[in-house]
C-alpha cells in the first residue's frame, strides 16, 4: 500500500498495476465467474509490493499465491451477494468517495491520480476496486452488524465486571487465523489444527509474526500482518481476551478453537487503561453546516461559509440567526445551530479535531466532514463524571464491537462454504 493512503484506505489488491501482460487462463471457478491467472498475478504483484512496503518477508511464491487467491475467491462471493441483493455504488457515490480520498491525502484529485499511477497503478483499475470495496463494506453493514444483538443482561454484567476492575488493561495484538470448514470432516478439522500448530511452531521459534500471518493466515487482514492494533480488553472478542488475560508481552498462545476455525494469537504489548470513571472533557458548540451537491459545489460551500464568518466576526450578524437561516442541518439549525453537549468520539473525525483546535468562543475556519462544510463555534467545556445512560451506550458499543469481529469472521466462512468453487491453480 502506498504510504499516502495508510490512514485512509487500504489500496485493493486487484488494482491492474499499468503495462502489466495479461495471459488469461482459468484458476478458479466461483458460482458462474472466473478468476483468471491475469488477476492472480497482478494481486500477487501487489501483495508482494506492499508487504515489502512494510518490512515484511515475501513467503514462497506458492504460498502467496495460494493466499491471495483464496482472498479473491471470498472478494467474489461477497461481490455475488451484495449485487444479487441490491447492493450498488452509483457514479456520484463513487466520485464523491474518490475526492474525499484525495482531500483527506491533502491532495488535488490530479495529483493523488498521479500519485496512484506513480506506484503502478491504473486509476480507473483503481476507482473500480474502490467501488467494490464500499459495496464490501455495506454488506458486512448489513449481513453482520446491523444483526449484532446485545441484550440488557449482557450490559449489566458488562458493567459490573468494569466496577470490579476500573484499572482495565489494553493489549497490542496479532493473530493467525486458519479457516475451518462448517461441515469439515474430523480429518480436515486435524489438518487445520496441525496447521495452526505449525504456524505456533515457527513463532515459538523465534520467527517475524507478521511472515508467519502472510503465509499462514486465512483472515481478510493476512497481509496487514494480522495486527489488531491496540484493543481494550473488553473490546476484543471474549476468546481472545481470555487468553491474553494470563499471557505476557512476547508470548504466542495455543490455538484456541472458534466457530471460524483455529487463531494463534501474538501478545506484543500490554498497559494498564485508567480508570473508567474518569472525567471527560464535553463541548458545547454550534454549527452551520452547507452540503455539496450537484447544485452546491465545494468552492461555493466553501465561500458561502466564509462569507458567514466574516459577517460574524466584523459583528454584522449574528451566529444563531444565520445558522437557522442557512444551516442545512434542520435538526440544530431550529435551535441556532447549537449541538447537544459532545462526548469525546461523538463526531467524526473532521469534525472533532476542529472542536479541539478551538478554544470557548472561537470560530473555525470552514471545515469538510462526509457530511459537507461546517462553521463551528465552541462556546463552553466542562470536566464531567460519564452519566448511567452514558455509560450503558458505552458498554453496548463494546460489546457490538466484540461480537462483530467473531461475527464477520463466521460469516465470512458460511458464505465461503456456500458457494460452489473450483479450484484449477494446479493446471499448468
Amino acid at each position: 500500500m502506498h504510504r499516502l493512503f495508510l490512514a485512509v484506505l487500504v489500496v485493493p489488491l486487484c488494482a491492474l498495476a499499468q503495462g502489466a501482460q495479461l495471459v488469461d487462463r482459468i484458476v478458479a471457478v466461483v458460482n458462474k465467474e472466473v478468476i483468471t491467472l491475469s488477476e492472480l498475478d497482478v494481486a500477487v504483484a501487489s501483495a508482494e509490493r506492499q508487504l515489502r512496503r512494510q518490512g515484511t518477508a515475501v513467503p514462497e511464491r506458492a504460498v502467496l499465491e495460494r493466499q491471495i487467491l483464496e482472498r479473491l475467491i471470498l472478494d467474489k462471493a461477497q461481490l455475488q451477494r451484495a449485487r444479487d441483493t441490491g447492493i450498488r455504488i452509483d457514479e456520484l457515490q463513487l466520485d464523491r468517495a474518490v475526492q474525499r480520498i484525495a482531500d483527506n491525502n491533502k491532495m488535488t484529485l490530479a495529483d493523488f491520480r498521479r500519485a496512484l499511477e506513480r506506484d503502478r497503478v491504473a486509476f480507473d483499475a483503481w476507482r473500480e476496486d474502490l467501488r467494490e470495496q464500499i459495496m464490501l463494506s455495506r454488506l458486512r453493514e448489513r449481513d453482520v452488524d446491523d444483526k449484532i444483538q446485545v441484550n440488557d443482561s449482557e450490559i449489566e454484567l458488562f458493567l459490573a465486571a468494569l466496577k470490579a476492575n476500573p484499572e482495565r488493561s489494553e493489549y497490542n495484538v496479532s493473530h493467525v487465523l486458519v479457516r475451518v470448514p462448517e461441515q469439515a470432516t474430523p480429518e480436515r478439522i486435524e489438518e487445520a489444527r496441525a496447521r495452526a500448530q505449525k504456524a505456533l511452531a515457527e513463532a515459538r521459534a523465534g520467527g517475524d509474526f507478521a511472515n508467519i500471518v502472510a503465509a499462514y493466515s486465512d483472515a481478510p487482514d493476512a497481509l496487514q500482518g494480522g495486527n489488531l492494533g491496540w484493543r481494550p480488553h473488553e473490546r476484543l472478542p471474549e476468546l481472545f481476551a481470555s487468553a491474553l488475560a494470563t499471557m505476557k508481552p512476547g508470548e504466542v498462545s495455543e490455538p484456541l478453537r472458534s466457530p471460524a476455525g483455529f487463531h494463534v494469537v501474538k501478545l506484543h504489548e500490554r498497559r494498564e487503561g485508567g480508570a473508567s470513571a474518569a472525567p471527560v472533557i464535553q463541548t458545547r458548540a454550534r454549527h452551520i453546516l452547507v452540503r455539496t451537491s450537484e447544485v452546491v459545489s465545494e468552492n461555493e460551500a466553501r465561500r458561502r461559509l466564509a462569507d458567514l464568518r466574516e459577517r460574524i466576526v466584523n459583528g454584522k450578524a449574528d451566529f444563531a440567526a444565520l445558522a437557522k437561516a442557512h444551516s442545512d442541518d434542520a435538526a440544530s439549525a431550529a435551535r441556532g445551530g447549537e449541538l447537544d453537549w459532545i462526548y469525546p468520539g461523538d463526531t467524526v473525525p473532521d469534525f472533532e479535531r476542529a472542536l479541539q483546535e478551538l478554544r470557548p468562543g472561537g470560530l473555525s475556519q470552514p471545515v469538510k466532514t462526509p457530511f459537507g462544510y461546517h462553521l463551528i463555534e465552541v462556546l463552553e467545556r466542562r470536566a464531567s463524571d460519564v452519566s448511567q445512560e452514558r455509560r450503558r451506550l458505552e458498554a453496548r458499543k463494546a460489546l457490538r464491537d466484540r461480537k462483530s469481529e467473531e461475527a464477520y469472521l463466521e460469516w465470512l466462512r458460511q458464505l465461503r462454504d456456500q458457494v460452489y468453487v473450483e479450484l484449477r491453480l494446479e493446471e499448468r
